[in-house]
């Protein structure tokens, strides 16, 4: 059962706002979804967009331009929450590294933060189990792309569900958050200090133990801020080229980290996911 915030019509579809009860994350969650026609139209493919720290669902769908080319292309579009929330669900308001807005899309072991911050079965279960439900969608065509701690997210979801998956892009990722300096902290406090159990969330890790997915878009902006202490892009182009995964990696001169470079480049993304999710 979900509950609609809003709604309003944009390009021929609609731009909804939705909560509902997660089982996984035990709290309420909010997301955004655009559908492309409301005329009885579909069952349309899925594209997931995981948003970065800080954000909620409202970033991307405020700032992104993404409805356009989804329409165009008749997919349908989730914005999941970057993390939990709720009076019940631990937080750090002072530290915008961990808690809310930081989920990482991992799911914790570890005390206060285990019974609520559950993100990764939330996108692979918990939500989709939803947009099935609720949305006229076609779950056997699902592709996912996203942004800082989203790319991160997506690419290691990717590659662990490579069989869900039809394609998947980044837009400035965390391609190692074991070894970022923006991630450490929260990957210590929501899986304890053994960093062995880290690997199984860090693109670059997974890929040198084994996880392979067909091939990868990542864009990066050039005057990126975070590059060389957050974002290491260098690093998944030298995991990917020693696994044989097929990546693009774009260097956008003069971009940097903001909603500004990721809209530049949305509707090419969407097109080239468009081409994967056909059939």
């Amino acid at each position: 059962m979900i509950e609609t915030v809003s709604t309003a019509r944009s390009h021929g579809g609609v731009q909804g706002v939705y909560t509902h009860a997660s089982k996984t994350c035990q709290c309420g969650m909010t997301f955004a979804v655009f559908t492309p026609e409301t005329n009885g139209g579909g069952p349309y493919p899925v594209l997931w967009f995981l948003s970065g720290l800080t954000c909620t669902h409202a970033n991307v769908m405020e700032k992104g331009e993404y409805r356009k080319a989804a329409s165009e292309h008749g997919i349908i579009i989730v914005c999941p929450d970057t993390s939990p929330r709720g009076a019940d669900v631990h937080d750090v308001p002072d530290d915008w590294q961990i808690g809310g807005g930081a989920g990482f899309y991992l799911d914790a072991t570890e005390a206060p933060w285990a019974p609520h911050y559950a993100m990764a079965s939330y996108v692979m279960r918990d939500l989709p189990a939803v947009i099935q439900s609720e949305f006229p969608a076609d779950m056997e065509r699902q592709s996912i792309f996203g942004h800082s701690m989203g790319g991160h997210g997506a690419l290691a979801l990717a590659l662990k569900s490579p069989d869900r998956f039809k394609s998947c892009s980044a837009f400035a990722p965390i391609v190692s958050p074991t070894s970022a300096e923006w991630s450490r902290k929260a990957f210590a406090a929501y899986l304890g200090g053994n960093e062995a159990a880290w690997r199984a969330y860090d693109t670059v890790a997974l890929i040198e133990d084994g996880k392979r997915f067909r091939e990868f878009l990542v864009d990066q902006g050039s005057a990126d801020g975070f590059l060389e202490s957050g974002l290491k892009p260098w690093l998944l182009e030298e995991a990917c080229a020693g696994a044989g995964i097929p990546l693009t990696l774009r260097m956008q001169e003069g971009y940097d980290h903001s909603y500004f470079f990721i809209s530049t480049f949305m509707a090419e993304h969407i097109a080239w996911h468009a081409e994967r999710l056909k059939g």
